[in-house]
């Protein structure tokens, strides 16, 4: 028997390979990197008192100015819940930002150094313990609950940058497309878990929510480190077929290890700028629906908990499909030659980010009818899925070797879209939660989805870029002149 043949059962089912087991974990785990993120959105929805919904509610006890608990609830649950204002609302929502900003070039870099294994699992662990936490956090005071989240978002900044340097180890460049759409399974994750948030909330509380998805957290985390490995050279189950087909399939660096950033090429290239602006651009658009749809939902289209958390969800889900279906296509376009990687980045950010610049249009008009508000806000996000196809994963093709690095400051200056858009919605909906307050947030919309589409298709590439190509230390010409 030939010694791949007898290598063969080490594999972990018999018919999945690593890179298989890899595309699932990471999909699993982006889909829990939102389920840890957007709880709190489906789930503060009921941990705050509210005069209109409650009014016939009976408060047997006021602790503080912090918490109420409410007996009668429309479910009969006995809540606490908690008197914050709009404001404080839209603080709490924010504060997750703070702490991801800190945390995504360094886990991008430190990926490319010590390897994305460690830098996701542990991030991951951590911010699952953390979720465990929240409802104590909550109960200890708001300052404590801010504090909380704004440390989830440090662990969980660490998290996105870290898959590109792993997939430059394992993903050959022409599948490199369908494997960043297991990125936005982090939408089939807030697909899945608002509706199963909104029922645990409704028959059990919003307590349960956090619950729920830390305990989720700790047992992938645990298979994470079972099962996923830096590189093929390191993983101990890998076949030897599996192993020598990758070897031939990516490409081989020779480079020296851990090679210095080098910034100042990086910093002032165009194509660089490209992913920088165009993902700002997008990741505002989806973070301001991401954090403030089921708050529109209840307060605008008026939809109770249960339903608000199923169509909170569709948008999410549209979006993981359409990546994977984008991305599947790119990849076979590129393959088959049709087009080049640098049209075929163009064609589908354009497409991606562009098109939802229209739909937000679409919805300052017509938002206010349910149905209408539901379809636009489904297919502005649906489309946006696109991207995995688009600048998503552009890094790889442009600097394979600092692609966690690029990603990260990509990152980084959109969080601070993130938290922008939270403040934003806030300053203008806090007197007036009307329709037509939510329409200037449509438009602003709008306009940021439009230039980022515009940046890229004018300055992003799918080349690799001189100063990314590997530094090779000549060590021969020193020998002959020392001789």
């Amino acid at each position: 028997m030939a010694k791949t043949e007898k290598s063969f059962p080490r594999n972990f089912t018999g018919c999945l390979t690593c890179v298989q087991v890899l595309n699932i974990m990471v999909l699993l785990g982006f889909m829990l990197n939102y389920a840890l993120r957007v709880n709190l959105t489906i789930a503060i929805v009921e941990m705050i008192y509210d005069n209109k919904t409650d009014a016939l509610a009976m408060v047997t006890n006021i602790t503080d100015t912090n918490t109420t608990n409410v007996t009668q609830h429309p479910e009969h649950i006995e809540q606490t819940r908690y008197h914050w204002d709009t404001k404080q609302k839209n603080h709490l929502l924010g504060s997750f930002f703070w702490g991801y900003v800190l945390t995504e070039v360094p886990g991008g870099r430190l990926a490319e150094v010590i390897g994305a294994r460690r830098v996701f699992g542990y991030s991951t662990l951590l911010a699952s313990i953390l979720t465990l936490l929240s409802p104590a956090a909550a109960s200890a005071g708001f300052g404590w609950i801010v504090a909380l989240r704004v440390l989830l978002g440090f662990f969980l900044g660490a998290t996105w940058p870290a898959i590109l340097p792993m997939a430059s180890k394992w993903i050959p460049p022409m599948d490199r497309s369908k494997f960043m759409s297991n990125m936005m399974a982090s939408s089939l994750g807030a697909a899945i878990t608002m509706p199963i948030c909104g029922f645990l909330i409704a028959h059990f509380g919003w307590e349960s929510a956090f619950y729920f998805t830390g305990i989720i957290g700790v047992m992938w985390s645990m298979a994470w480190f079972a099962v996923v490995y830096d590189s093929p050279h390191q993983h101990p189950r890998i076949t030897d077929a599996e192993r020598n087909a990758l070897m031939k399939a990516l490409p081989q660096d020779t480079s020296q290890p851990n090679q210095p950033v080098p910034w100042r090429s990086l910093l002032t290239s165009p194509p660089v700028w490209a992913i920088v602006v165009t993902h700002g651009a997008s990741v505002f658009g989806y973070f301001t629906v991401v954090n403030q749809l089921p708050t529109y939902i209840e307060s605008i289209l008026h939809y109770d908990i249960k339903h608000n958390g199923l169509l909170s969800s569709l948008p999410y889900l549209g979006k993981y499909l359409c990546a994977l279906a984008s991305s599947v296509l790119a990849d076979s376009l590129r393959r088959s030659g049709k087009l080049s990687t640098t049209a075929a980045r163009k064609l589908f950010t354009g497409f991606a980010v562009g098109l939802p610049g229209v739909m937000m249009v679409m919805q300052a008009y017509f938002g206010y009818e349910r149905v209408w508000s539901i379809a636009i806000f489904t297919a502005a996000l649906t489309i946006n899925g696109a991207v995995t196809a688009g600048y998503l994963g552009n890094g790889l093709d442009i600097a394979p070797k600092f692609s966690g690095t690029i990603f990260g400051i990509a990152n980084t200056l959109s969080s601070f879209g993130g938290w922008l858009s939270t403040f934003m919605v806030g300053e203008l909906t806090k007197h007036e939660n009307t329709y037509e307050q939510w329409q200037i947030v449509f438009f602003i919309l709008a306009g940021t989805y439009a230039c980022g589409a515009l940046v890229f298709l004018m300055f992003g590439s799918g080349e690799l870029q001189p100063w990314s190509k590997p530094v090779v230390k000549e060590l021969t010409p020193l020998r002959e002149q020392q001789a």
